[in-house]
């Protein structure tokens, strides 16, 4: 199938990922030693829109950035993958960071995030974009930035008939009228269980889980559940979709961001959700086997080459 021409349009932040792998976290006044360190793109609306861009999308980002070297950073990341910015320029704060702690004997992670200038988007910085949201074929959005922008985006993309999907990331309670205008809600098991109150510890708890977000208005739930797959869930059907397995995983960071990139450009392309659905959880099944979040994202072939198999 041929790309729709009608852009994916991310709003999300970035933050420039600072990654440490070591054989466990140090407990508070401790020093330890590392095994490595590295300097990287992040951010979930960053990863999102490269692994959208990378897999073959129209891709734009709504965010804000500093006037510094991290900025530098997202932009050649952006280029890279094709990603068109739509950037304001914030003087006054920095360009976001990550701490990322990464186990060294499983991948594992644990992550503090510091939004800096993407913290300060603003409903009114959406509403300058509301033609190019208005625009689009979907919309893409998490709750890394401030939840008034997060609401002004998907309130002004299904105004306009854009399919909607939000990535509730990281965990947060969040309003039934704002889940309502979700097409599409992705949490992974931990956030499923704060937006519900209910473990998520299976794929069957995951369908009780999800029935109760239908319940609160959301369109469609794609619980994302690690090495086991994900699990679809809307009115009419409940499908379990098995883990697209590409080789040994190296780093799960990154991994939620890749399915959902990859997951609008399969719906961006007219194909069923089921279908959809796989194709997400191939990109996110290529991009574990690899170290990063940005740079681990997979190309369009890669992805057709593994979903061939």
């Amino acid at each position: 199938m041929t790309p729709s021409k009608k852009p994916i349009v991310v709003l999300g932040i970035f933050v420039a990922d600072t990654a440490y792998r070591a054989d466990r976290q140090p407990k508070m006044g401790e020093t330890i030693l590392g095994h490595s360190f590295v300097l990287g793109p992040g951010g979930k609306g960053s990863n999102q829109s490269v692994a959208a861009a990378m897999a073959g999308g129209n891709v734009h980002i709504i965010t804000r950035l500093g006037n510094d070297a991290f900025a530098d950073i997202a932009r050649a990341t952006w280029a890279k993958a094709g990603v068109k910015p739509e950037v304001k320029v914030d003087a006054e704060s920095y360009t976001g960071a990550a701490y990322i702690f990464i186990e060294q004997s499983t991948g594992n992670n644990a992550i503090i995030v510091a939004a800096g200038a993407a913290g300060r988007v603003s409903t009114e910085d959406v509403e300058a974009k509301a033609d190019l949201i208005e625009s689009a074929a979907i919309f893409v959005t998490q709750l890394e930035q401030p939840i008034a922008a997060t609401l002004r985006g998907l309130q002004i993309a299904r105004a306009a008939g854009v399919t909607t999907i939000l990535n509730p990331a990281p965990a947060a309670t969040l309003p039934d009228s704002m889940l309502a205008l979700c097409d599409f809600l992705t949490p992974n098991e931990s956030e499923a269980e704060a937006l519900t109150g209910l473990p998520v510890t299976s794929v069957d708890e995951a369908r009780i889980a999800a029935a109760a977000l239908l319940a609160k208005g959301v369109g469609a739930v794609i619980i994302t559940l690690g090495d086991n797959g994900a699990l679809y869930h809307d009115a009419t059907q409940s499908v379990h979709v098995p883990v697209v397995s590409a080789g040994a995983v190296v780093e799960t960071t990154g991994a939620g961001d890749a399915f959902n990139g990859g997951f609008a450009v399969a719906l961006s392309e007219g194909r069923n959700v089921i279908e959809a659905v796989r194709f997400g959880c191939a990109t996110a099944g290529i991009s574990v086997t690899r170290p990063g979040t940005a740079p681990a994202m997979p190309s369009r072939n890669e992805i057709d080459a593994l979903l061939a198999r």
